[in-house]
């Protein structure tokens, strides 16, 4: 297993459309895991969820986060940021243009959407096992 690399050797796993998984605390202690829709920006996932949203309410109490992102195919790359998570208001109508496009091909359906936008940037670890298959 290859550890340490770099978010540039893990570019194409960045900009793949793989859901991630997205993990806030509820008031008991317990993670939530949920998988949700990004996009990586200047080192760190962005995603969007509705004001109201579970994990937003999670991220409003404690906003310790973890993201972690891989890919099931051979070399197996993956990524994990801990830190904490920040509920943005600027910038929505674009990153969920963004993100939209880049899962679907389209664009988002229109409606009266409050959303917030979660940043998780902090400690990153990320591998693959490239070497394990060479040869």
């Amino acid at each position: 297993m290859r550890r340490g690399l770099s978010v540039d050797e893990l570019a194409q796993l960045l900009s793949s459309s793989l859901p991630c998984t997205l993990a806030t605390y509820r008031a008991n202690g317990e993670v939530l895991l949920s998988p949700v829709w990004f996009e990586w920006r200047d080192g760190g996932f962005e995603m969007i969820v509705g004001r109201d949203d579970v994990k937003a309410r999670h991220l409003r109490r404690d906003s310790r986060a973890s993201v972690v992102l891989y890919d099931s195919r051979p070399p197996y790359p993956g990524i994990e940021v801990r830190g904490r998570g920040q509920l943005l208001t600027e910038g929505i109508p674009e990153l969920r243009r963004s993100i939209w496009h880049r899962y679907t091909g389209g664009r988002p359906p229109g409606g009266d959407t409050t959303e917030v936008r979660v940043r998780v940037s902090g400690e990153v670890r990320a591998w693959d096992f490239a070497d394990d298959f060479k040869g």
